[in-house]
């Protein structure tokens, strides 16, 4: 690699990256391409955070931001880690902090409360913050999700970096281009979740990989040690790097020789980034140690049960190195994935989920125009590598296989979002295949024409989903409503909250018969009261003049289903009033 951050072959007649040809244009007409690449790319954020700025005044918070902004404002202020600990606390420490430096104090340090599992805890701490805050929650929803937007805008400047480097300024720019304009990307990007900071994390661990293996130093090493902290930091699936770590150790060491570096020093470096990586976890958390309580115990007790013993030493032992609620965080996310989690694909249910989820909700959530270009991208690269051995491309498609079979084999098929992690390097990959394309020499007009229909696809998608990013499905879901697809946050977030109440304060509604995500935690504070549908109580319900059904619970992946029965079916067949960003649905009561 002789220092250069981009795989070039050493054996002849091998072809280099698209930007490394032989046949270069001029220098200044080199320059003008990457300075109005890297100003349109200034545009296209701009114009991405402009929007997420309009859209977050609209859509009130999800459900789990709903206890997301609390924790990581218990997190920073007080300390306090076990609140929502099945969650890395960065994310939502950066939620929390405009809340510190503009909003002021908002709750007062919560008690300990050691015999109640943490998520019981966290409830008891979430809703006595909103209730606390009744008259600040606009101001609490817009500043907590302000640091959201500038992680995606970071996310999508490393896209263009990265991209830049491997294959250019234009293929760079075609990149950032399907980021800023992908529907699931403006959905989630502007969110108090852990899912576009860990697509930005896993990105940067595997730049920094990159960046370190091409040419290494001490500088590079404590980078990517900084890379991979923060990376973990972000979501607990993040996980899958530190066998990577381990293995680019080895491979590294084996190969040292051949590239003229000093085993012992490179040893010296990566374990120099191991370490840099664990203060760098435990600096987020404090560096607290603090004891298992005797509700986690039992927890623990109870999720491995042929294995406490074991379980609870590895508990003592590795919470000398990482912090304990990192431990029991990456505990819970286990027994969550071997549990399962309810959720529908395709009108069937299911809690252990299906090995073909997330290439099925792939090819419905995003732009049909991104899905083709995926695949046509990753067929391109694979005949790259293999017939004419372009091995650079290895450093985008090895992360992304391996992302994609770790999430495959998952349980949890509750989004798409949960795929994200993956998408920047099919973005990479997408905005390469497009440079290509303008390439070619028989067929050039052909290439710059699939180029253009492409983009102006993905751009037109964009418009036609503003502002209810959230539900967006492209044109393969055409045949049913978006419920019958797939569940939860692919369809439901309770986003749209907001948007019902102001809908039912305007015909004079203060209360409303309803079952959707979240809805009971949010819509009061909006004015209207949240009259629950299930379970169907002994004593009759208040009259109310409508009744407002979630998406998941007109398909009846969130409704108990151990008497056999959806008690939302009947509304499958009624033609509601007003839909809310095709999340909630809106009926008029029986007369």
């Amino acid at each position: 690699m002789n220092g250069s951050l981009i795989y070039e072959p050493k054996v002849s007649g091998e072809s280099r990256p698209p930007h490394t040809t032989a046949r270069r244009p001029s220098v200044v007409r080199q320059a003008a391409v990457a300075y109005w690449a890297e100003a349109l790319c200034c545009l296209l954020l701009l114009l991405m955070a402009v929007n997420f700025l309009i859209v977050i005044q609209r859509k009130s918070i999800t459900v789990d931001e709903a206890k997301h902004i609390p924790a990581g404002y218990h997190h920073l202020v007080h300390g306090n880690f076990r609140i929502n600990n099945e969650h890395p606390p960065l994310v939502k420490m950066l939620a929390a902090l405009p809340l510190v430096l503009l909003v002021g104090p908002v709750a007062p340090a919560p008690q300990a409360q050691p015999t109640l599992f943490t998520t019981d805890y966290t409830e008891e701490i979430t809703w006595p913050f909103w209730k606390a805050n009744t008259e600040r929650f606009e101001t609490i929803s817009f500043w907590s999700r302000v640091p959201m937007i500038a992680l995606t805008l970071l996310l999508g400047a490393l896209i263009f970096i990265y991209a830049r480097r491997l294959f250019g300024p234009r293929a760079a720019l075609f990149a950032v281009a399907l980021f800023s304009f992908e529907p699931t990307v403006l959905a989630h990007g502007r969110v108090v979740q852990t899912d576009v900071p860990a697509a930005l994390g896993y990105l940067l661990f595997f730049f920094a990989l990159h960046t370190y293996g091409a040419a290494p130093t001490t500088g590079r090493a404590l980078f990517l040690g900084l890379a991979g902290g923060l990376a973990l930091l972000t979501k607990f699936s993040m996980i899958v790097i530190v066998p990577v770590l381990a293995v680019a150790t080895l491979a590294l060491i084996v190969v040292a020789p051949r590239r003229g570096w000093r085993r012992t020093r490179l040893a010296a470096q990566l374990l120099g980034a191991a370490l840099v990586a664990v203060a760098v976890i435990n600096a987020a958390y404090y560096f607290q140690r603090r004891p298992l309580e005797p509700a986690d115990v039992k927890f623990i007790a109870s999720q491995s049960t042929a294995r406490r013993n074991e379980v609870m030493l590895g508990f003592r032992v590795v919470s000398k190195i990482v912090p304990t609620d990192f431990l029991y965080g990456i505990y819970w996310q286990i027994v969550h994935s071997r549990g399962g989690h309810s959720a529908s694909l395709l009108g069937d249910y299911s809690r252990t989920g299906w090995w073909y989820y997330f290439p099925v909700a792939f090819a419905l959530k995003t732009t049909l125009a991104f899905a083709l270009l995926s695949a046509a991208a990753l067929v391109w690269a694979a005949w790259r590598l293999l017939a004419r051995r372009e091995k650079y491309l290895l450093v985008l498609v090895v992360p992304l296989a391996l992302y994609t079979a770790l999430i495959m084999t998952s349980k949890i098929n509750i989004g798409i979002r949960y795929f994200l992690p993956a998408f920047p390097f099919l973005f990479i990959l997408s905005g390469a295949f497009l440079d290509r394309l303008l390439r070619l020499k028989r067929a050039r007009s052909a290439g710059l024409a699939l180029a253009v229909l492409a983009l102006c696809w993905v751009g037109v998608e964009s418009v036609r989903a503003y502002p209810h990013y959230m539900s967006y499905m492209n044109q393969l879901a055409w045949q049913h409503p978006r419920w019958y697809y797939l569940s939860d946050s692919n369809v439901e977030w309770g986003d749209d909250v907001r948007e019902l109440a102001l809908y039912l304060r305007a015909r004079g509604e203060t209360k409303v018969r309803a079952r959707f995500l979240g809805g009971w935690g949010r819509l009061e504070h909006y004015g209207v009261e949240y009259v629950d549908l299930l379970p169907p109580p002994a004593a009759p319900l208040p009259e109310t003049r409508y009744i407002a059904i979630g998406a998941s619970y007109l398909n009846g992946s969130t409704v108990p289903l151990e008497d056999g029965q959806n008690y939302f079916a009947e509304y499958r067949r009624r033609t509601p009033e007003k839909v809310f960003g095709n999340s909630i649905y809106l009926y008029r009561a029986k007369e």
